[in-house]
């Protein structure tokens, strides 16, 4: 393929290459999609930082994280500097903010799209709340599907209203879009205290570090809740062999037979409706939990 070839004004190379080689999908259809994904994609990665995982040779062989943007980024890319005490440098972070990114990044073989919890004008200020419903074998989906239920059963009960979505993996992400008034070890130890609670009500449910890898349970994993943890963006593909997508869907949907598998590249194309629609607009507050 020559170097030329352009996606609007974006150079894209390589389009043939097959990047999910059990799937047959190309870097031309990585592309596509989030093209034709963008209007939904672009609100949750608009004013924040991201950090990619790249897979330049496919799914099959290794990928990589990478935080700091790469030589060459392009002038259209707009760029967060932030001084990271762990790693003692600066990182320049990419912010994807317009369709041009979008395919920027998915020309690198950036599959898999993940954000910090707070916007780049304010990063200890979470606007976004998340469970990490992590199922550990024996237990599977229609373990963490129950726990997602009885999650939003106890949060209604506090009077909050979640989103939920697939992790594109083995679990599930349950989300609540947050006023930018609390700090994160505020919004960590609601979402440890909401897991205790929930782990009294059913059983196979955990929320302490300890039971991380308990066989046949459903951590609640709160830690993700911190300054420049990440989760994977809505919308985002997976490095998966089926090329999964971490998909926003509603509660009616969330049923037993329900698989990671059901959304894929190719059918994300045919979903309608959103139902994550508005989630910025529908911010809440967090109730006292007492789980003494």
């Amino acid at each position: 393929m020559s170097g030329d070839q352009r996606v609007g004004s974006v150079p894209v190379t390589n389009l043939d290459r097959i990047l999910y080689p059990s799937s047959g999908v190309s870097k031309k259809e990585v592309i596509a999609y989030y093209i034709r994904n963008a209007p939904r994609l672009l609100p949750y990665l608009s004013g924040r930082a991201l950090v990619m995982q790249r897979f330049p040779d496919g799914v099959a062989r290794p990928g990589f994280y990478e935080k700091d943007a790469p030589p060459g980024t392009p002038d259209f890319v707009t760029l967060f500097p932030h001084r990271s005490r762990t790693a003692g440098r600066e990182i320049r972070y990419v912010v994807c903010d317009n369709p041009d990114t979008l395919v920027w990044l998915a020309n690198l073989a950036a599959l898999e799209l993940n954000i910090v919890l707070a916007r780049t004008d304010d990063p200890e200020r979470p606007d976004m709340l998340l469970f990490d419903l992590d199922p550990e074998p024996p237990a599977g989906f229609r373990e963490a599907v129950e726990a997602a239920r009885a999650l939003r059963e106890l949060l209604g009960d506090l009077g909050l209203a979640p989103f939920v979505k697939t992790s594109g993996r083995k679990g599930l992400h349950v989300v609540i879009p947050l006023d930018r008034i609390y700090r994160f070890d505020e919004t960590r130890t609601f979402v440890h205290a909401v897991g205790l609670l929930l782990a009294r009500r059913i059983t196979g449910v955990v929320s302490e570090l300890s039971g991380t890898h308990n066989p046949g349970t459903v951590f609640v994993d709160y830690l993700q809740n911190a300054a420049w943890k990440t989760m994977i963006a809505p919308y985002s593909l997976r490095a998966t062999a089926e090329a999964t997508v971490s998909m926003p869907v509603a509660w009616e949907e969330l049923r037993e037979d329900l698989s990671p598998e059901d959304f894929t590249i190719r059918t994300a194309i045919s979903r309608t409706g959103d139902p994550w629609k508005g989630f910025f607009d529908q911010a809440e507050r967090l109730p006292a939990v007492n789980h003494d």
